[in-house]
């Protein structure tokens, strides 16, 4: 007989502003619903704080500094750090945990595996991502193209990689941010693996095209990204919105991916 249903926990982390993500990730989740039960937390906002009894956590971007001391910050790491003991001492089952940007660029300060920075401009739009030697090896990538295109929208940035750390952790660097010709800037980490059951993303694996669509072509949101990255970058993205080789393939690889490979992994056929 199959294992009855894992448990998914997803952690709110956008401190109750509005936001499409969280509903994306809801989406995404609710495609596995008759194999896992699925639970909200409000991490941020309310303080929210899942135990470890969960087999598969994904938690989400937010607004704000990742390096800000929130009273919710040492909870959460208290909980990243009991599942990363827990999963280093279980040499069976493992639990699974998917960070988003905000969550990302959390960890990857936590970890120590390099700077975690203001950038000098938001970056934002549906921009190329291109894969490291170890991003091309990796199945979570697998199936997208060389570069892949994800939606970016950040203020901060994980840059100058901690060498010696990845190596002693085991992490990898799956991915970086656009080659920019013209700028003399060190390129973003965009994709880590931080272990085989941890990895975690600086853009938004969980957009969908066809809400972004819907949510972009509102007169509000048209202006406000008008005003503040011009015209081209407006209609450059809503062109990309309707190419079937950008968001769409990685809004059907990425996230997918992580959840179906995490319960196959977990939900092995046992025999009473």
């Amino acid at each position: 007989m199959m294992k009855e249903k894992l448990k998914l926990a997803i952690l709110d982390m956008n401190n109750d502003e509005p936001n499409q993500g969280l509903r994306c990730i809801k989406e995404i989740a609710n495609f596995f619903i008759k194999k896992v039960d699925i639970t909200v937390f409000n991490v941020r906002a309310k303080l929210e704080i899942p135990d470890t009894s969960f087999d598969i956590y994904i938690s989400s971007g937010g607004p704000g500094s990742p390096l800000e001391e929130g009273i919710w910050r040492n909870p959460y790491l208290e909980l990243m750090q009991n599942i990363w003991d827990y999963n280093s001492s279980n040499s069976e089952t493992k639990k699974h945990v998917f960070f988003i940007c905000y969550s990302f660029q959390v960890m990857c300060h936590y970890f120590k595996l390099g700077e975690i920075k203001p950038r000098k401009s938001t970056s934002f739009g549906i921009l190329p991502i291109h894969k490291t030697k170890k991003g091309i090896k990796d199945p979570l990538l697998e199936g997208l193209n060389d570069p892949f295109y994800a939606v970016d929208s950040r203020d901060w940035q994980l840059v100058q990689p901690r060498l010696k750390v990845f190596k002693e952790q085991g992490a990898s660097i799956l991915s970086l941010e656009k080659i920019r010709t013209h700028v003399e800037l060190e390129r973003a980490i965009m994709a880590v693996r931080f272990s085989n059951e941890f990895v975690g993303t600086q853009f938004h694996p969980e957009a969908d095209p066809i809400s972004m669509e819907v949510y972009f072509s509102l007169e509000e949101t048209k202006q406000k990204i008008v005003t503040n990255f011009g015209e081209a970058k407006y209609s450059q993205m809503m062109e990309r919105l309707d190419d079937p080789d950008k968001i769409s393939m990685t809004y059907a690889t990425i996230l997918p991916k992580f959840i179906s490979s995490a319960i196959s992994s977990i939900q092995e056929p046992i025999f009473s």
